[in-house]
C-alpha cells in the first residue's frame, strides 16, 4: 500500500522514497494528488482518496488547459535534478511554510502524508498550508511568488 514502510526479513524498515507533493506529471510515478478547485484568488487543492496514476487520457481530460492548471501531481523527490533542493532539504517546503498563512485548522486528508518530503521536513506546519499551493497560476500573490520562486 503506498506510504507504508517494508518490514525486510531481518525486521529491518527499508525506507521509501519521499514523495514531492507538488510535481509534474512526466516525473517517475507520478500520480494525481488532487485536483484544482476555489477561485483564481483563492485556489483550494480537493485531495483525492485514492491514488490516480498519471496516464495519457488522464492529461487529455484537462484540455484545453494544462494539467497543471486542474491537477496536482505527487512524484518521486528528485533531489539534486530539482532546483527546490540544497542537498538535503527541500527550499521550497520551508518557503511555503515560513511566507504562506496556514489555510486550513487541521491537517488534510492526504493519501502521500507518509512519504511526503514537505512533511517529513516541515510536519504538520506545511500541512496546514499544502491545500493553497497549485503548480500552474496565473493570479498569484507576492508572497505566493516569493514562496514559489525563492
Amino acid at each position: 500500500m503506498a506510504g507504508e514502510t517494508c518490514v525486510c526479513k531481518a525486521g529491518l524498515e527499508e525506507a521509501k522514497p519521499l514523495l514531492c507533493p507538488s510535481a509534474q506529471p512526466d516525473m517517475k510515478e507520478s500520480r494525481v494528488l488532487g485536483i484544482v478547485g476555489g477561485t483564481a484568488e483563492r485556489p483550494e487543492l480537493a485531495y483525492l482518496n485514492q491514488p490516480l496514476p498519471v496516464t495519457d487520457e488522464l492529461l487529455r481530460l484537462a484540455a484545453p488547459v494544462k494539467p497543471t492548471e486542474v491537477y496536482r501531481f505527487a512524484a518521486h523527490c528528485d533531489e539534486q535534478a530539482c532546483r527546490h533542493f540544497d542537498g538535503t532539504r527541500c527550499r521550497l517546503a520551508t518557503r511555503i511554510v515560513q511566507i504562506l498563512p496556514a489555510v486550513t485548522g487541521g491537517l488534510p486528508a492526504c493519501i502521500i502524508r507518509p512519504t511526503c518530503r514537505w512533511y517529513q521536513q516541515e510536519g504538520k506546519a506545511a500541512c496546514l498550508r499544502c491545500p493553497q499551493v497549485i503548480t500552474q497560476t496565473y493570479e498569484a500573490s507576492d508572497e505566493y511568488r516569493r514562496a514559489a520562486e525563492g
